[in-house]
């Protein structure tokens, strides 16, 4: 892989960078094998590839000083006493991964006083990575090169192109769409969602569950501030990551920016 166009990055992101690539290789040997798979406590599937991957993402970024977060790991909560943590998901899409879609990603997230300064999203089956730096932008790497990358200037929710959960789209967040007046939808799997937005490839990423944790959305809240888009939850409350409390309880909004407080007015009125 080309080096990325980014003057005065941080080390932690050629780690990060490493990382993702490394892990997407082993759940890409898996993907075509036969595998385990379980179900966790909360009922959500669980694979051989979600474990060698969380293993080894977690072997590249012990070269840093930094605790770990991690959805396949105990939560050591002694994080919360440092400024700087990772914020890991070895495998986003892991029911993607198991229905064979293709459309599963490696999330790695540094996240400074609560705030997410570096996001790397790796999607392996298409040899993709995204990347977003604080202060530094967004970029894209497809086709052996590096992009960088931006929302787009949409403003009319009419013209405007939204994606969702293939597997997890309520009948209320479908009915929101509609009354939004937005026609094009598209369902997509994992952190994909808010790679399309960033990339000026969608306008809007809806969801309200409650079921959303820091893990999902920690490298993608970098990636599309940087690309000059905006991630809240549904009251437009900013998100905030190493809390004591790992889910987003109102729901997450993802947009280029200029749609975001028409969508949340409409969805005040609402409830």
């Amino acid at each position: 892989m080309k080096n990325i166009p980014i003057n005065d990055k941080i080390p932690e992101l050629d780690v990060a960078l490493d990382a993702v690539i490394k892990a997407g290789e082993i759940i890409l040997e898996i993907y075509g094998e036969k595998y385990q798979t379980s179900v966790k406590t909360d009922n959500s599937p669980i694979t051989e590839a979600d474990l060698k991957s969380n293993e080894l993402i977690k072997n590249y970024l012990s070269k840093t000083e930094h605790q770990i977060l991690s959805e396949e790991d105990k939560d050591d909560q002694s994080r919360l006493s440092q400024e700087t943590i990772w914020i890991v998901d070895p495998l986003d899409g892991t029911s993607d991964f198991i229905d064979k879609t293709g459309e599963f990603t490696v999330m790695v997230a540094l996240v400074k006083n609560k705030k997410p300064i570096l996001g790397v999203i790796g999607w392996p089956t298409e040899n993709v990575v995204f990347v977003g730096l604080e202060g530094k932008g967004a970029f894209r790497y497809s086709n052996n090169e590096w992009q960088k990358i931006a929302v787009t200037n949409t403003s009319e929710l009419s013209k405007c192109r939204a994606v969702g959960s293939r597997h997890h789209l309520s009948d209320k967040e479908k009915m929101f769409i509609e009354k939004l007046g937005i026609k094009k939808f598209t369902s997509i799997g994992s952190s994909l969602k808010v790679g399309k937005i960033s990339s000026g490839e969608a306008e809007a990423y809806i969801t309200t569950t409650n079921k959303m944790k820091e893990w999902d959305s920690a490298a993608s809240y970098c990636i599309i501030l940087e690309a000059g888009g905006k991630m809240t939850d549904m009251l437009g409350n900013d998100l905030t990551y190493n809390n004591e409390n790992v889910y987003h309880q109102n729901g997450i909004l993802v947009t280029n920016g200029l749609i975001h407080m028409e969508i949340l007015e409409k969805f005040k009125e609402l409830n």
